[in-house]
């Protein structure tokens, strides 16, 4: 079953792969990145989601900014001994903080067209029309699991359901390349997780997501 989705922000971070230290974003919201703002509204042992497309219904604008960023983790031996004697579990040194710089994408707003294929965790009382049903429930409620963001959880989405997508930008308007995007995370191999992207291109700001394991995929 089809669902779709209008999400709205000030500020996106799609970070780009190939980027080591500094974030630059893509040009657009990722499929995987969509993903998992449906998941924040609603998951499901017994469901997964699948991208369909994805409208642009913003113009595309950069700006660049400076976030503080953690560079350390925790140790596994702090959590033990937090585990076993008590105590508060943190890091607040400023050896521990640093800023690095971001290219970001702001004002963005897109409609995500998705739908849902049951999964073999389902159990006897799951079916598509109960999992529609809950979705569509929490969208107009406005209730989510955990806050929906763009990217990174300093950018908060915004949501509503969504019957007929806003017009698209005139500059969007044609066909515009993108190149490669990261698509999604095969997690099939809990061992070697393996990345596929494909050939990114926008028509009449409209991004067509092709499926997982199909020719235009690459690993």
């Amino acid at each position: 079953m089809s669902i779709s989705v209008e999400v709205w922000g000030d500020y996106a971070c799609f970070s780009r792969p190939e980027m080591k230290v500094e974030r630059v974003s893509y040009d657009v919201m990722t499929p995987s990145a969509a993903r998992g703002l449906l998941e924040a509204i609603y998951w499901h042992p017994g469901m997964k989601w699948v991208v369909d497309r994805i409208h642009v219904c913003a113009p595309i604008r950069f700006t660049n900014i400076r976030r503080n960023e953690v560079k350390d983790t925790v140790s596994a031996r702090k959590v033990q001994t937090v585990m076993e004697k008590g105590g508060e579990l943190y890091l607040a040194t400023p050896e521990s903080i640093q800023q690095r710089a971001a290219m970001v994408l702001r004002d963005v707003r897109y409609v995500i067209d998705a739908h849902f294929e049951m999964t073999a965790r389902a159990t006897p009382t799951d079916n598509p029309g109960k999992f529609q049903d809950i979705m569509c429930r929490r969208l107009e409620k406005g209730q989510f699991y955990h806050q929906p963001c763009f990217g990174v959880r300093e950018f908060p989405a915004h949501f509503q359901p969504c019957t007929q997508p806003p017009p698209c930008p005139e500059e969007l308007k044609g066909e515009k390349d993108l190149g490669w995007m990261l698509l999604d995370l095969d997690y099939s191999d809990k061992e070697n997780i393996t990345p596929h992207f494909f050939r990114a291109v926008l028509r009449d700001g409209v991004l067509d997501v092709p499926p997982m394991y199909s020719e235009e995929v690459r690993t």
